[in-house]
């Protein structure tokens, strides 16, 4: 891994839940408390290297609520890790609230990052440390509905970190990943409307009290 870098929600098709959940994988248990941590994995069977995600189905963007928010820049998202929120800043006093999904303990970061490229459908290449420790992982996983990183991903600068959506809206609320950041599909198919190249993202630990609220 590079060093860490300074509305209602309509569910897509039914999938069946897989053995990983993003390049930075997820647990299958979810006995912990909502904003807890899960668990990694590891693949119950070996699988080929190269792996189809499955058909790409029509998800329409669907947007959270608005909050009060102050002290950021319009057209900047914020991160707040503690309380799994996602904040994209659509005035000086307001932005849309997305829940999401952060790192596992040992893998969560804060700084601030620019998005470098946004992709519809990316394919899933787990990188080599995540192979090291889960051998039988593919060598990569094309775009669809059963890859891991869902419809849509922004990239964060020259780092392995995104923001993406997930096969597996279960895990939205905890600590789950190796550093990337899940959305539902629908919530980072609305993000993306507004977000892209150059938009700044700052991620912290936690968010001050002062800065939103409903």
């Amino acid at each position: 891994y590079a060093p860490p870098p300074r509305g209602a929600y309509r569910a897509p098709p039914p999938v069946q839940r897989g053995w990983f959940d993003d390049e930075d994988d997820d647990g299958s248990v979810f006995a912990s408390p909502r904003g807890g941590q899960l668990p990694a994995p590891k693949s119950a069977v070996q699988f080929p290297k190269i792996m189809e995600g499955g058909g790409r189905p029509a998800i329409s963007p669907s947007a959270p609520p608005q909050v009060r928010f102050a002290g950021y820049a319009p057209g900047s998202i914020v991160i707040d890790s503690a309380g799994r929120a996602l904040y994209y800043v659509t005035s000086a006093n307001a932005a849309y609230r997305y829940p999401i999904s952060v790192g596992r303990e040992g893998f969560s970061w804060r700084g601030t990052e620019k998005i470098s490229r946004v992709q519809e459908w990316p394919d899933w290449h787990p990188p080599a440390e995540m192979r090291q420790r889960d051998p039988k992982l593919p060598e990569k996983m094309t775009g669809g509905v059963n890859n891991p990183l869902g419809a849509k991903a922004l990239y964060l600068g020259n780092t392995l970190y995104r923001i993406h959506g997930t096969n597996d809206a279960r895990s939205i609320g905890y600590a789950a990943s190796s550093g990337c950041f899940r959305m539902m599909n629908a919530h980072v198919l609305h993000l993306a409307t507004m977000a892209g190249v150059g938009t700044t993202v700052t991620v912290l630990d936690r968010l001050p009290r002062n800065i939103a609220s409903l």
